[in-house]
C-alpha cells in the first residue's frame, strides 16, 4: 500500500519532490523517483510485500515502460507463472512487476486478470503515453487534471496543490449534491478541473496530442440464479472464507477490525488474527467495545480498544477533512480515524468488513417499513396525490412516509445518505451555488440500467456507484492512509461479487431481517448475538454534543465566520442550529454536513 503523484509536460521537473511529500502518510517507508524530459514520477513507499525489493518506479527490461503502482494484486503469482513461460524476465517479488509485464503481454485485458485493489500509471518513453487504472469497485483513489499544458495525476489531490500549473478553484456545482448526498458525487472534484477516474475504468493520456481517452473495462451487473437456499448458503461461506485466506498475503503482520456488527465478526472469527482493533463513545448506545471485547476472549485473541470522548472528536475534524481531500460529511469518517490510528501502532495491515452491506443486501434502508408496503397496496391515484398535496409542506411527523408511498423507488432513493432534498439546499444556498441539477438528475441513467429490477436491486446498484466508492470506501482508505496504514476488504472482492450478483433478492431481504444469506453463512463461524444483530453502523451521539453549550457554540462560531456568507444564507443555517439546540426540530445531520463543508473549505481554501 503506497501512494504516488507526477506530471507530464515539457517544462520543469522540479517539483515533484513537493508532491510526493505531500503524501508522506501513504508510504512513510521509503521515497523515490523517475523523470526524463517529458514526465516526473513520485512514489511514497508503505512496504508490506518483499520488503528489501520492492521499491517503485520498477521498469521493465529494457527501461522503456515505467509503473507506479497502489495497492494489492491478490492473485499476481497465478498471472506471473504464465508471462515467466512467455519469456519474460522479474527483478522483483512484488504484484507492481506483474501489473507491468502484464501490460506489455496483454495490453488492457490485463485489467481482466486482476484480482484486488489497484491504482497505477504506466508511462511508455516511445509511444509518450501514459496508461492508468483503477480497480472494480474503487477501493483505492485515482485523481487527475490537464491545467496550462501539464497533465497531472496521484493518489490525492492535496499534492496536485504544489505544482505552479495548478488552479486551485472551487466547482461550483458540487456543493448543492454534497448537502444532499453527504459526498462529492460527481466525476469532477470540489476542486475545478480535478477529475476522479472511476471505479472499473482506465485512461490512456496522449502526450503529444494532448489528449485523455477513458474506457469502462468493468461492468456491475446482478443476475439472479435459482440455486437452492441451503446450497448457496455453502457457497457463500466457501468464497468468502477462501477470500479471506486470498487476502492474507503479506510479509507483514495483519490484524483485523472488529465491532459489534456481523461482517467483521464474521471477518475476525474466520481469520482469528493475533490482534483486533475497536473504537467507541463514552455514550452507552455508541459504544461497541463491550461486544467487540467479549467475541475476542471467546476466540482467544487480544482486543486493543480505545473510548473516543467529544473533545477528541471535534479537534480533529479538521485532520479527517484535510486526509479526505474532499468534504465527506460521513459521521464514522471521524471514529475511523481514529481506529485506524490506534491499529496503526501495533500492525501495517489491517482486514475490515466493507461492502457486505452492498453485496449482500445489508441496509436498513432495503427493508421496507411493513406500514409502508401496507400502505402501497391503495390505489396509485391516491398515493400519487397525497404525495403532491404533503410535498411542498414544511416538514411534519409522517411527510416521508407519504411521499416514499407515493413514489417509485427512482425519486426518492438516493443512497444510504439522504440529508437535505433539492429545495431545502437551494433555499440556504447563495445565488451563485444554486443549482437546477436535482438528485434524480443524477441518479437516473444509473437507474435506467436496472429499470428491470426490483426495488432492493435498483437500491444495491445505486449504491455500488455512489455510496460505496464516494463514501465507504474512500473514507477507509484515506482515515487508514492518513495513519500510514494498509485496509483490506476481503468481502468487497471480485470473486465474492460474482456470487453475490447472483442471489435472489427473497434471499437477501427476509424473515424481518437483511442479509438473510450472509447471516445464514456466518452462523457457522460467529455466535447467535453476533448473526442476527441489527446493523448499526458507526454510531456517533452528535444529536446529543449539539445540544450542549460548548459545541454549539463551536458550531455558531464557524457559521458566523466571514467567507460563509460565500455559500450560504447565514441566517438560515443558524436558524438550523438554534432550533436543534432549542429542540425544535432534529437537524444534526444538516448541521453536521455543513458544518464539515465549511471546516474542509476554510482547510484548504482559507488556511492553504
Amino acid at each position: 500500500m503506497c501512494g504516488f503523484v507526477g506530471y507530464i509536460n515539457k517544462k520543469e521537473k522540479n517539483y515533484i519532490k513537493k508532491m510526493n511529500d505531500a503524501i508522506i502518510h501513504r508510504g512513510p517507508d521509503d521515497e523515490s523517483y523517475y523523470t526524463d524530459e517529458n514526465i516526473a514520477m513520485g512514489f511514497r513507499r508503505l512496504s508490506i510485500i518483499d520488503l528489501p525489493g520492492g521499491r517503485q518506479p520498477i521498469s521493465n527490461e529494457d527501461d522503456s515502460m515505467i509503473i507506479t503502482f497502489n495497492g494489492e494484486i491478490y492473485n499476481f503469482n497465478d498471472i506471473k507463472k504464465d508471462l515467466l513461460a512467455k519469456g519474460h524476465v522479474f527483478k522483483t517479488k512484488t504484484d507492481t512487476e506483474v501489473i507491468l509485464h502484464g501490460y506489455e503481454e496483454y495490453g488492457e485485458k490485463i485489467l481482466d486478470k486482476l484480482r484486488g485493489m489497484f491504482a497505477f500509471v504506466i508511462w511508455d518513453k516511445n509511444k509518450k503515453t501514459l496508461f492508468g487504472a483503477r480497480d472494480h469497485f474503487g477501493q483505492k483513489p485515482f485523481y487527475y487534471a490537464l491545467m496550462n499544458d501539464t497533465f497531472m495525476y496521484g493518489s490525492e489531490i492535496k499534492s496536485f496543490l504544489h505544482h505552479p500549473d495548478f488552479i486551485k478553484e472551487i466547482n461550483q456545482k458540487s456543493l448543492k449534491s454534497y448537502l444532499s448526498f453527504q459526498t462529492s458525487v460527481f466525476e469532477e472534484t470540489f476542486f475545478k478541473g480535478v477529475f476522479k477516474l472511476k471505479p472499473g475504468h482506465y485512461f490512456i493520456y496522449n502526450m503529444e496530442k494532448n489528449t485523455i481517452d477513458t474506457k469502462k473495462y468493468y461492468e456491475i451487473k446482478f443476475e439472479a440464479s435459482d440455486e437452492n437456499f441451503d446450497e448457496m448458503v455453502k457457497e457463500v461461506d466457501k468464497t468468502i472464507t477462501s477470500s479471506i485466506d486470498t487476502h492474507l498475503i503479506s510479509d507483514v503482520e495483519v490484524g483485523a477490525y472488529l465491532s459489534g456488527g456481523i461482517d467483521s465478526s464474521y471477518v475476525v472469527s474466520y481469520l482469528k488474527p493475533d490482534k483486533t482493533f475497536s473504537v467507541g463513545f463514552e455514550y452507552k448506545d455508541f459504544n461497541e467495545v463491550p461486544l467487540a471485547k467479549d467475541l475476542s476472549n471467546m476466540l482467544n485473541i487480544e482486543n486493543k480498544n480505545e473510548i473516543i470522548n467529544s473533545d477528541d472528536f471535534f479537534e480533529n475534524i479538521d485532520k479527517v477533512q484535510y486526509y479526505s481531500d474532499e468534504p465527506n460529511a460521513n459521521l464514522s469518517a471521524v471514529p475511523l480515524y481514529f481506529l485506524s490510528a490506534l491499529a496503526s501502532k501495533d500492525v501495517k495491515v489491517v482486514l475490515s468488513g466493507e461492502g457486505a452491506d452492498e453485496l449482500f443486501g445489508g441496509y436498513n434502508e432495503y427493508k421496507e417499513d411493513k406500514w409502508l408496503i401496507k400502505y402501497r397496496k391503495l390505489p396509485k391515484f391516491i398515493r400519487k396525490t397525497l404525495k403532491t398535496i404533503v410535498s411542498p409542506l414544511p416538514s411534519f411527523h409522517g411527510k416521508n412516509f407519504l411521499i416514499k408511498g407515493g413514489s417509485p423507488v427512482e425519486e426518492y432513493y438516493i443512497g444510504n445518505a439522504f440529508v437535505f432534498d433539492n429545495k431545502e439546499a437551494n433555499d440556504i444556498l447563495t445565488s451563485k451555488y444554486q443549482t437546477n441539477i436535482n438528485t434524480w438528475d443524477i441518479t437516473k441513467p444509473y437507474y435506467d440500467k436496472v429499470k428491470d429490477k426490483d426495488d432492493v436491486t435498483k437500491k444495491q446498484y445505486l449504491d455500488m456507484h455512489f455510496w460505496l466508492p464516494n463514501d465507504i470506501l474512500l473514507k477507509a482508505d484515506k482515515m487508514s492512509m492518513a495513519n500510514s496504514l494498509e485496509l483490506r476488504v476481503p468481502i468487497l472482492d471480485k470473486e465474492v461479487f460474482k456470487l453475490a450478483s447472483k442471489i435472489p433478492t427473497d434471499y437477501k431481504i427476509t424473515h424481518d431481517t437483511t442479509k438473510y444469506i450472509l447471516r445464514k453463512a456466518a452462523s457457522t463461524h460467529i455466535p447467535e448475538a453476533w448473526y442476527k444483530r441489527r446493523k448499526k453502523g458507526f454510531p456517533v451521539p452528535i444529536n446529543e454534543w449539539f445540544k450542549t453549550d460548548k459545541y454549539y457554540n463551536i458550531v455558531k462560531k464557524t457559521f458566523n465566520e466571514k467567507f460563509v456568507n460565500e455559500f450560504f444564507d447565514i441566517s438560515k443555517i443558524n436558524k438550523l442550529l438554534d432550533d436543534h439546540y432549542h429542540g425544535k426540530h432534529n437537524n444534526c445531520r444538516k448541521i453536521w454536513n455543513i458544518y464539515v463543508f465549511l471546516i474542509w473549505y476554510k482547510k484548504f481554501f482559507v488556511e492553504m
